[in-house]
């Protein structure tokens, strides 16, 4: 049995920080950072059947063509990421009443759609990528020592890090699935992302404060780590990939490239680009 302090819930039997009961959520789940963006989502929905928010976590759950989706607001970061990916597993593969972990674990679809920087001068804004494997700066591979990492790579990525002046012990690289892969990625670019613990300083971004990171973006991109080539960065695809590859779900991050940060060229239509992702992916989770 799982103690009350490890499985926090509600008066109501809801899960703790995202207020909702198992029967609320699909097998199917996009993720947001923004809760706005919940909305973009679930518009195109031909009914919604449960609406939740708490905090930073808004949570629409409809039907699409017959299919059941559920769309679900992270916040900003990989540390919110650990809450939602630990409390949505739990709905599906804990009893939440006897507190204990269900014999039959069911594999959930994660299905990222945000916005990312690009680091390559030669792929255009408003592009859509999708990211086959994320390196994430942010340390949460730390806290779960039963993760299979490559540890190889991992230590040609910090070995050439730290050559470019940038220290970073607990970096960790993840892949996405690759059936969710080749399914969504049409004739999209695909790309390892680097996912940052920040969105100025950890992005290289000065505006009164310097940081390590400026003078080091041009070489990010170059076939230099490992033989990995960094295509884009943004603030949770590899927190989503690790916690999806331990707890045996399976996950795609796709991305709507607002800005390039070779050319420093920012779209001009970013809510279109964003909405035109949502429907192409939309497209696509109603096949899977």
């Amino acid at each position: 049995m799982i103690k009350a302090s490890e499985l926090i819930t509600n008066p109501d039997g809801s899960i703790y920080h995202l207020k909702l009961l198992p029967h609320e959520i699909s097998d199917t789940i996009i993720t947001v950072g923004d809760q706005d963006r919940v909305e973009e989502v679930s518009k195109h929905f031909d009914k919604i059947n449960f609406q939740k928010s708490s905090r930073e976590f808004c949570t629409h759950t409809g039907e699409l063509d017959g299919k059941l989706i559920t769309v679900i607001s992270t916040g900003i970061g990989t540390d919110n990421i650990d809450i939602v990916f630990n409390e949505l597993d739990a709905l599906v593969n804990v009893d939440l009443e006897s507190r204990k972990v269900k014999e039959q674990i069911k594999p959930l679809t994660f299905i990222r759609i945000g916005t990312s920087g690009c680091l390559n001068g030669s792929i255009p804004v408003d592009s859509f990528l999708f990211s086959a494997s994320a390196v994430g700066l942010d340390g949460l591979a730390s806290f779960y020592p039963s993760r299979k990492p490559d540890r190889s790579l991992e230590a040609a990525l910090k070995e050439q890090l730290i050559k470019l002046g940038v220290a970073l012990p607990n970096l960790y690289h993840q892949k996405a699935d690759s059936r969710l892969l080749n399914h969504f990625k049409g004739d999209h670019f695909t790309g390892t992302t680097l996912t940052c613990p920040g969105f100025y300083g950890p992005q290289g971004r000065t505006i009164r404060l310097k940081n390590i990171m400026s003078p080091i973006l041009d070489n990010l991109s170059a076939d230099a780590f490992s033989g990995l080539s960094f295509t884009n960065f943004e603030m949770e695809t590899a927190g989503i990939y690790l916690m999806a590859n331990l707890l045996g779900h399976r996950a795609l991050s796709c991305n709507a490239l607002l800005a390039n940060r070779a050319s420093g060229v920012f779209s001009e239509k970013p809510k279109q680009v964003v909405n035109d992702l949502i429907e192409y992916c939309l497209s696509k989770i109603i096949n899977l």
